[in-house]
């Protein structure tokens, strides 16, 4: 596919962009003490030598009632002016536009960061918790306003080419266009002309104190679902409005907010091209400024599609350039299979950030560690050996790939006939066939270093030691331990009952050797896609499906990463019938015995069939028995410890890049 839409140079202000790929504004929380240092400048950094054209630094909260996380930036201090100023000369120095994004969220902050009050138009719910907010006296507008300000000319002094400033998700300057949340009845309220008076305040002194070869951005974002905020007619209005005086030169759409809040990261779960409906609403007015569309907008030929349409000036493509920081140039290159897929999954950009920890990424582990790593980018080894990793799951692709990558001569040995383990079943849930993509880049990348791959090969330390492999790389995976232990109930080592049949593992039901009866339970201990994937594939196949969790609710753990609500709505809207805080005593023909653990009531549940979504366990005699030839033998993945996917590709890589 030609990309010639995407590699289109365009004039941005006092700028021009050598494409029109942007890295869009999201928060790292990598910040320390509150300034950017060598993690920032080291992830930044390799989005720059990856070919962005403009990247948007995460937001910085311009006021002390706008600290929303741990690794916010120092708000309202010059201290942070030289520490910019190294990631904006390195990053402008491989060829990308600089520009930092200025936030303030009102209502929906959060005080135990900020320890301040939250500040809001009128005094509204918040939406991050249960706290409260104040509203606004014109003061403290004032102050705001100036916040705004002071706060560009800092990014100015620093080094940016500009600022965007944030009016997306329901934040404090869109709280103020909404009349949900602006009741005001003075000179901030009421008129949409005096509704968007704080924002055009906001701009038009930046751009007073900034000058004319400064860029200025406006975020906005999508949400039509939720019936309160501007619909897309109203939208390009207020855009129109701030349009008409000159005051910005492009403006971003996103979609979502506080409300809807999963559709501001949207995952796998929802449509590709959220942004797209609203920015061409936009790009049809007529505006000066330029468009630029975000939202679940992953790979360079959607850019490509939505340009050419002419839905958008830009596209901002942000977690796909976290999951590959060379993304534009290996599209440029004509390179496009050798792109390391985004997965959609949040599980470690939104998942960790939701654990108020620094992003990661469950493709690329170097994400966040790009300043110790060398960046996603690998130094070849001064003492090439032979290696030999078996298990073709996660961390055996990850740790093969990476070693061959760095020269040594990798040989790959998978006891099944096809690459990826338990990953590869994960894929083949609903929705989730970017997994199986994954899969497939990670078997090209092999093939193009020469990576020696069996299948159907099982090893025992015999055949391992026979190798004489320099280094054996263990990443047999886990398994399930057959015996139905929960961990709700402890004193109970094995599930009453589990001898008489059709129980089975997660394994067993996606990897097509499970023959389950029209009425299925799925026990599922881990809150995570391994029993909610399951259960939604379960009955989508027209199983009669009950969830059973000692959880309180479906799908705990995905509330991390944002994807448990639309996991429970599609779940219930498929009949699945949820039962929490409970336990499973006794399997028998006729189903299941439950125990509330709130009340310890007994229940019955029936069934034909029960499917174990409980933890795994690893065996270790394989990797005692090569430990005890003296063989130099590194356990990665599941083999190390069961867990997810992430931790096994970052076992992987890293144990590759100690060799």
């Amino acid at each position: 596919m030609t990309l010639r839409h995407v590699f289109s140079p365009l004039a941005l202000g006092h700028k021009t962009l050598r494409n029109r790929i942007v890295f869009g504004a999201h928060t790292t929380n990598m910040a320390e003490a509150g300034l950017p240092g060598d993690r920032h400048l080291g992830y930044y950094l390799e989005r720059a030598k990856g070919g962005a054209a403009m990247i948007v630094v995460e937001p910085m909260p311009v006021h002390a009632a706008a600290v929303l996380t741990r690794g916010n930036f120092r708000h309202s201090s010059d201290d942070v002016i030289p520490h910019f100023a190294r990631i904006t000369e390195a990053c402008k120095a491989e060829g990308a536009v600089m520009i930092q994004q200025l936030y303030h969220v009102g209502a929906h902050g959060d005080w135990d960061n900020s320890w301040h009050a939250n500040w809001s138009p009128s005094g509204g719910p918040s939406y991050h918790d249960n706290d409260g907010s104040r509203a606004m006296s014109v003061a403290e507008i004032e102050e705001t306003i100036d916040a705004f300000v002071q706060s560009a000319i800092r990014c100015r002094k620093a080094g940016f080419d500009g600022v965007e400033v944030w009016a997306a998700y329901h934040c404090l300057l869109d709280q103020f266009w909404t009349p949900f949340s602006n009741r005001r009845s003075d000179e901030w309220g009421g008129t949409l002309e005096n509704r968007t008076r704080f924002s055009r305040e906001i701009l038009r002194r930046i751009r007073e104190a900034c000058g004319d070869d400064f860029i200025i951005g406006l975020s906005v974002s999508d949400d039509p679902a939720t019936g309160v905020f501007p619909d897309r007619d109203e939208m390009v209005g207020i855009v129109r409005l701030h349009d008409a005086d000159g005051l910005m030169d492009y403006v971003t759409v996103g979609a979502g907010s506080y409300i809807d809040f999963q559709k501001i990261i949207p995952s796998f779960q929802y449509p590709e091209n959220l942004g797209a409906d609203l920015a061409e609403r936009l790009k049809r007015a007529g505006l000066r400024a330029r468009v630029t569309a975000e939202a679940n907008i992953r790979t360079p030929e959607n850019a490509n599609t939505v340009l050419g349409a002419g839905q958008a000036d830009l596209v901002s493509i942000v977690r796909g350039q976290i999951a590959d920081p060379h993304l534009v140039a290996k599209a440029a290159d004509g390179r496009g299979d050798d792109i390391r897929g985004c997965l959609s999954c949040n599980q470690q950009c939104w998942g960790r950030r939701g654990r108020d920890y620094y992003i990661s990424c469950l493709v690329n582990p170097s994400v966040g560690h790009e300043y110790a790593w060398g960046g996603d980018r690998f130094t070849a080894t001064e003492n090439p050996r032979t290696v030999l990793v078996v298990g073709g799951g996660p961390a055996g692709l990850e740790a093969a790939r990476v070693a061959a990558e760095r020269g040594h001569r990798v040989t790959l040995s998978e006891a099944g006939p096809e690459l990826g383990g338990q990953f590869r079943l994960a894929g083949l849930q609903p929705c989730r066939a970017q997994i199986t993509d994954l899969i497939a880049w990670y078997g090209r990348q092999l093939q193009r270093l020469g990576v020696s791959v069996g299948f159907n090969t099982w090893m025992e330390a015999d055949e391992i030691a026979a190798v004489g492999a320099d280094v054996v790389i263990l990443a047999t995976g886990s398994l399930p331990p057959e015996t139905g232990f929960q961990k709700a109930l402890p004193q109970v080592a094995e599930l009453p009952g589990i001898g008489l049949g059709s129980v089975w593992s997660t394994e067993d039901v996606m990897g097509r050797a499970a023959r389950l009866g029209k009425r299925v339970i799925v026990l599922d201990e881990g809150g995570h896609w391994k029993g909610v994937g399951t259960a939604w594939h379960l009955a989508e196949a027209g199983h009669e499906v009950t969830i059973v969790t000692p959880d309180a609710m479906i799908a705990r753990d995905l509330q991390r990463s944002a994807t448990d609500f639309p996991a429970r709505q599609t779940l219930a809207g498929l009949g699945v019938r949820f039962v929490t805080e409970s336990a499973i005593t006794g399997w028998s023909a006729q189903g299941a015995r439950c125990v509330s653990l709130l009340t310890g009531e007994q229940s019955a549940i029936t069934a034909d069939s029960l499917v174990l979504a409980t933890g795994n366990r690893c065996d270790t005699a394989l990797l005692e028995d090569l430990r005890h030839r003296g063989i130099d033998v590194r356990p990665v993945g599941d083999a190390a410890a069961p867990r997810l996917a992430a931790a096994a590709i970052h076992d992987g890589r890293l144990c590759a890049l100690t060799l």
